[in-house]
């Protein structure tokens, strides 16, 4: 790794914040706990949105060990968006995989078959390079004077809840002082200490089973695929899993079992063999990073608690198997921070917070069911799991039919928020890929790409021929996209299929908040206002 990764990237240093009298506090709009990549991601997002923002952290500089590796193309577009692209140039592309069982491959797969993406179906990257490049971009907004600070060994101790704010004491090397947020985002982690002070808890499962997590840093000429093996010569009973990361280092995954002594599988004694065992003798190469990690399939059961709000592993944590944990929990912040930056504009009332709550729980809801799934077929628990797993394998080798069954851990694909949102009648024949609630996909434009012009703010996409219909005043900006679908065939294809014009109102998290043939006064006033939680409003 790198030593620039040893290196204080936000430095502690004493703020007038802690010069003030602690009868009277310093006071801010929103407060982050954690400087990992979600609380990164919030962070920047609402300082785009000119929404003065705090990140404490207790640490100074990036995580240690690569971490989450695999970031999704929906990811990738969120980060697109921050100002933060150089994710998708520095890592290493993939969209292809292959499912081994015992030495023979069962099948290959491709996850981005279609041409007409900016971005690939997965990148990896070490997730201290992802913060790295984060921090960068925070720091470049701070130059440019937006509304942002990183203030680093600066440790919350205590937490006070109150109607109105939240009462903080935060440690740092000069002594403590005290801070007041009138919203606080919890991006701590799967332990988080925030939600420790608040006497809250996970409710889920912990599944009997370990594997150990080691990046290697060696010379190799595998494929730049996914590559996992059911009962695998070299880790027989068990099961492995092979990513490529750049700066030749290797993510390895092999299963353990549930009876181990942790500590001591993690000694390099213990690591070499089994490596040595999987990649031949002759094969050099130095242990970067060694973790044991235990299947969790947990969440906690709101991620609102009044005026403080968790996101990522600090609310939900799942089985890496599937890419799902910092997928997710950036997608989070990007649920999060318009609707956090609309209630504090005055733009939208606290109850579209509400909102976050019920669609992040549901995205969380169903990462857990892919991960619980996905666990359960990769160690199963009983003879009769056990039996119908290798069944699976061995027709999906030989019938198609079979392959969907197998479930090496289902990779991370953004959540359509299907009950948030009502369909019209009249577009029941536009593509099901574009009905309310689903993410937005990506098409080439003649100049560039649709999501790069959508921005982060509400859009109304017109895909017709000819100009748009005068709007009415709207209780938020919005910007109005007009695309001639005979310039743009793959983004007709995708947002019209047989139909001859349709027009979206899109949110600023690029999710599609509503669809019609063409955009009336009172549909679209009517659509804003549900989406910015306001229908007494609308109603009135």
């Amino acid at each position: 790794m790198s030593k620039i990764f040893d290196v204080p990237l936000y430095p502690y240093a004493r703020h007038a914040d802690q010069d003030r009298d602690q009868d009277m506090p310093a006071r801010h709009p929103v407060v982050i706990v954690g400087a990992g990549p979600v609380g990164l991601a919030a962070a920047i997002d609402l300082a785009q949105r000119d929404v003065p923002v705090v990140v404490l952290d207790d640490n100074d500089r990036v995580s240690f060990g690569s971490r989450a590796i695999c970031f999704a193309k929906r990811t990738l577009e969120i980060l697109d968006r921050l100002g933060c692209g150089r994710a998708t140039e520095l890592g290493v592309t993939w969209n292809t995989g292959r499912v081994f069982n015992g030495e023979g491959e069962v099948y290959g797969f491709n996850l981005l078959e279609e041409e007409g993406h900016k971005h690939p179906a997965f990148v990896n990257l070490q997730q201290y390079h992802v913060e790295h490049i984060m921090v960068q971009r925070a720091q470049a907004l701070m130059a440019q004077g937006k509304p942002l600070e990183i203030r680093g060994r600066n440790r919350v101790d205590t937490i006070g809840t109150h109607d109105d704010h939240v009462r903080l004491n935060v440690a740092t090397p000069e002594g403590d002082y005290e801070l007041h947020a009138d919203w606080l985002i919890a991006c701590d982690g799967a332990n988080s200490p925030t939600r420790r002070m608040m006497g809250l808890d996970f409710v889920g499962r912990v599944f009997e089973d370990n594997f150990l997590i080691a990046d290697v840093v060696m010379q190799a000429d595998f494929p730049t695929e996914r590559w996992f093996w059911f009962d695998p010569p070299f880790n027989r009973g068990q099961s492995a899993l092979l990513h490529r990361q750049p700066d030749n280092v290797w993510r390895i995954d092999l299963q353990l079992g549930w009876d181990i002594d942790r500590e001591t599988e993690k000694r390099p004694e213990r690591v070499i063999p089994r490596l040595k065992a999987m990649l031949g003798p002759d094969v050099e190469f130095g242990l970067e990073w060694v973790s044991i990690y235990t299947f969790q399939c947990r969440r906690m059961e709101k991620f609102r608690h009044g005026r403080v709000i968790f996101a990522g592993d600090s609310a939900h944590q799942v089985s890496p198997f599937g890419a799902r944990g910092a997928n997710s929990g950036i997608q989070d912040a990007d649920n999060l921070a318009w609707k956090l930056a609309a209630v504090v504009q005055g733009q939208a009332p606290e109850s579209l917070l509400d909102s976050y709550d019920f669609e992040r729980v549901y995205a969380a809801d169903e990462n857990i069911l892919h991960s619980t799934r996905a666990t359960e077929f990769i160690t199963p628990k009983s003879d009769t799991s056990r039996l119908f797993r290798d069944a699976v394998l061995a027709l999906a080798g030989r019938h198609e039919f079979a392959r969907p069954l197998v479930n090496s851990g289902r990779l991370s694909m953004p959540s359509a928020y299907d009950d948030s949102w009502l369909t019209s009648p009249d577009t029941e024949d536009l593509p099901d890929a574009t009905r309310p609630g689903a993410p937005m996909p990506d098409a080439p434009l003649p100049d560039g790409w649709l999501l790069d012009q959508t921005g982060g703010a509400f859009c109304l996409l017109w895909v017709n021929g000819a100009a748009p219909p005068d709007l009415p005043q709207t209780p938020v900006p919005l910007r109005v996209l007009h695309i001639d679908p005979a310039q743009a065939p793959v983004l007709a294809q995708r947002y019209l299929g047989d139909a001859p014009r349709a027009a979206y109102l899109l949110r600023p998290d690029q999710h599609i908040a509503a669809r019609w043939r063409a955009p009336e006064t009172m549909p679209l006033t009517a659509a804003l206002a549900r989406a910015l939680s306001q229908m007494e409003m609308a109603d009135a």
